[in-house]
């Protein structure tokens, strides 16, 4: 089910945005639903990659990382 919104724009922008959607073949309508749902998806899919990269760090895997020796340690006379 779609809604109708309402948006203030400088008249300017109207105009140039009108000028892009004519070029585009499309709406105005159009061009910002398209653009928020790529806004949105894009923002899903971002929020999916962190998501997984915490579970991966709190699973405490072995890394088998080592703490970097000190200056003296590699440089032992």
């Amino acid at each position: 089910m779609k809604k109708n919104i309402t948006l203030k724009l400088d008249s300017s922008l109207l105009r140039e945005a009108r000028i892009l959607a004519a070029e585009d073949g499309t709406s105005i309508s159009a061009m910002l639903a398209a653009r928020l749902e790529q806004i949105v998806g894009e923002r899903k899919t971002y929020e999916r990659a962190r998501r997984r990269a915490l579970a991966r760090l709190r699973e405490e895997r072995n890394l088998q990382w080592t703490p970097a020796r000190s200056r003296d340690e590699l440089h032992e006379r």
